[in-house]
């Protein structure tokens, strides 16, 4: 079997082998610094075992899928440390995320931010426990028993959901075993320089008909260098929070009566005004024209552009003269009524349409939302 690496190299091996061996092959330094491996463009564990021709790209923390690894290692560090210090706490999920990781847990004492010091100084001992992470599987109705027998309902929820046929897959470290997919790191060592961020709540499975679980979020680096400069990034972009300058600066309100919806004050409106003569400057540069849609458009329309089907629980919906309709979400659909009004040639594109649309969408508090300062190319 010939394995093509990253820079073009190749390497020929007689048999099978795992990723991690094909690193210790290539360089033990690179093998020390292996978080996990890409064949043929696809994230996967170290300990996967490569048994045909193809493309193998060892995976370091300097990459986002060496990175996701990494943190995701660092999720179940914590969770460990957290089911040592609260053994009745129930696990559900625990992802890397950009810039970290979270884990989701059910506990009926409350966990808090007084408790993140201790949950961190368990986490040292574990690393510096050094343990082997190993992976293993169990057929459906095992795992299921097994984490019956743990109670965690939560992972037993998560595995009554998968196929029949499903081999299910398991990380141990230590006395620490959890259900996950991976990929993970080799052992708790390289996991150094850490810091649990924040708690908050989240919905099992982001339904708000579930049980409320604590969030607690975290990230994690190589070096510790990394990891303060980091922190002090996040501390400076505290001070620059628009909640926290709209209210020191005078620019806008927020008001009980309009959860999540702006007041802006004079000096709000003179900023906005300068931003909106800035996007229309350059639009005009780039060869837009302007346009306005209705901000309530039909049930039909949303039908049309799926967001009925797949988006009416975010949507704003009234009945009027016994016809649904809704208030946009985005401006697109509408853009596009205005695309269909008459006749095209492709002699006509590209055709750039830009509006500042005013869009609502039921969001639980603390979601992000983009805007939807929509502009349009039509150009065949």
């Amino acid at each position: 079997m010939i394995i093509t690496l990253k820079d073009g190299s190749t390497k020929e091996y007689a048999e099978a082998k795992s990723v991690i061996e094909i690193a210790s092959d290539i360089s033990e330094g690179l093998a020390r610094v292996a978080c996990a491996g890409e064949v043929d463009g696809e994230v996967v564990d170290l300990r996967t075992v490569v048994d045909r021709d193809c493309e193998l790209n060892i995976l370091t923390f300097d990459s986002e899928g060496g990175k996701g690894a990494f943190r995701h290692t660092t999720s179940h560090i914590m969770a460990q440390a957290i089911k040592r210090l609260f053994p009745e706490v129930k696990l559900a999920i625990g992802p890397s995320i950009e810039d970290g990781f979270y884990y989701d847990i059910d506990s009926d004492e409350p966990i808090t931010a007084e408790d993140l010091p201790k949950i961190e100084a368990e986490m040292k001992k574990i690393v510096k426990e050094n343990l082997a992470i190993t992976r293993f599987t169990k057929p459906r109705a095992e795992a299921i028993e097994f984490f019956k027998e743990k109670n965690e309902p939560y992972k037993v929820e998560l595995i009554e959901d998968l196929p029949e046929d499903s081999e299910i897959s398991f990380y141990q470290q230590g006395e620490f075993v959890d259900l996950c997919a991976g990929p993970h790191l080799m052992t708790t060592k390289p996991v150094k320089a850490f810091k649990l961020t924040s708690l908050a709540g989240a919905y099992w499975r982001g339904s708000e008909k579930n049980k409320m679980l604590t969030r607690i979020y975290g990230t994690s680096y190589t070096k510790k260098a990394d990891l303060e400069e980091y922190i002090t990034r996040m501390e400076e972009a505290k001070k620059r929070d628009h909640r926290k300058l709209g209210k020191e600066l005078g620019l806008f309100m927020m008001k009980e009566e309009g959860p999540g919806f702006p007041f802006f004050l004079p000096k709000g409106m003179v900023l906005k005004n300068t931003l909106l003569d800035y996007w229309r400057e350059i639009h005009n540069k780039a060869g837009y024209v302007e346009i306005s849609t209705p901000i309530m458009l039909s049930r039909h329309l949303w039908e049309t552009s799926g967001h009925w089907d797949h988006y009416k629980e975010n949507m704003y919906t009234t009945v009027i003269d016994e016809t649904d309709f809704a208030i946009k979400p985005m401006n697109c659909p509408g853009g596009i009524l205005v695309y269909k009004s008459e006749p095209r040639s492709y002699r006509d594109l590209p055709l750039r349409m830009g509006e500042l649309g005013l869009v609502h969408r039921h969001e639980k508090s603390g979601s992000a939302s983009r805007p939807d300062a929509c502009a349009l190319l039509y150009s065949g």
